[in-house]
């Protein structure tokens, strides 16, 4: 069973910095598509940014040049670093891993990230 562990969420001030982290246990994790996606209160889930193996990436319009995805196979962990923060980046962000193989997808529980003054 492939379990996902986010963290690096919190309260940040309009301009500011995170990164997020997403540790992987159980299944191959350089064989996933790693992504992150995000959900404000009222709105549905959305990608933000999409890594593979050996690292393609995609972003969403709303984060290009802000955001930017990567992963350490060494470590089983994918991140997120979020520069240029903005009250409308405010949302639950969830790490996902998409197995090609078996046509799966894990999830998750999700980290808040808070941008406010």
């Amino acid at each position: 069973q492939v379990q996902l562990v986010e963290s690096g969420g919190g309260l940040v001030q309009p301009g500011g910095s995170l990164r997020l982290s997403c540790a992987a246990s159980g299944g191959t994790f350089s064989s996933f598509v790693m992504s992150w996606y995000r959900q404000a209160p009222g709105k549905q889930r959305d990608v933000v940014a999409t890594i593979t193996n050996p690292g393609s990436t995609n972003y969403a319009d709303s984060v290009k040049g802000r955001f930017t995805i990567s992963r350490d196979n060494t470590k089983n962990t994918v991140y997120l670093q979020m520069n240029g923060l903005k009250p409308e980046d405010t949302a639950v962000y969830y790490c996902k891993a998409y197995s090609p193989y078996f046509d799966r997808a894990y999830w998750g529980q999700g980290t808040q990230v808070t941008v406010s003054s």
